[in-house]
């Protein structure tokens, strides 16, 4: 498996010829992409409201990245630059590559979406999800499996969040909600933001 890991990346990987224009699509998914997170949920909570749905994905990227935490204790991994291995060309400190932080965040988000029935919204959101996994592989700071790795982690963690919703969901959504409803309320009075 590493030796298939090793050659996929280094299929993938830029090289100093690589093209510029792809090397800025590249960068741009490696650290700005990932700010889709945070938007979304601010937009889906304060204005359009989706708010079941962001309270889901927030629980499941929350597991999502613990389960990372604990899977990167368990079986620490080097990052391709560490080992020699192909080009680096961004920035990152010498932690553990498996499984891929940002990819576990972006998979997670993406499948929340489509697990909860949000399916167009899910597909545009994982196409992005592999735009930075490519990104990061690309740039030379992660292994191919390591994004396989996020994928696994972030379809777990809506299992995971599937059955806690199940038991507590509705009373967190509804304290949640009442919370921001008297932070919130004279925004709410002015429509700046929805009810």
């Amino acid at each position: 498996m590493e030796q298939f890991n090793q050659q996929l990346f280094l299929m993938l990987n830029a090289t100093p010829n690589s093209s510029h224009w792809i090397m800025v699509l590249a960068h741009f998914f490696a650290q700005q992409a990932i700010m889709m997170i945070p938007a979304a949920a601010l937009i889906g909570w304060l204005w359009v409201p989706r708010r079941e749905l962001i309270v889901k994905m927030l629980i499941t990227l929350c597991i999502a990245m613990i389960l990372a935490k604990i899977i990167q204790a368990i079986y620490p991994h080097a990052r391709p630059f560490v080992e020699g291995v192909g080009y680096q060309f961004l920035a990152h400190a010498n932690s553990d590559s498996f499984p891929s932080n940002h990819g576990t965040a972006a998979f997670a988000f993406a499948l929340a979406f489509i697990f909860w029935g949000r399916m167009i919204y899910g597909a545009a959101f994982l196409i992005i999800a592999l735009g930075i996994a490519w990104s990061r592989i690309y740039l030379g700071v992660h292994w191919p499996m390591d994004m396989v790795g996020g994928f696994l982690v972030g379809l777990l963690a809506c299992c995971l969040t599937d059955l806690i919703w199940s038991g507590l969901g509705k009373q967190v959504l509804n304290k949640l909600e009442m919370f921001y409803r008297r932070v919130f309320a004279t925004l709410i009075q002015r429509c700046w933001v929805k009810y």
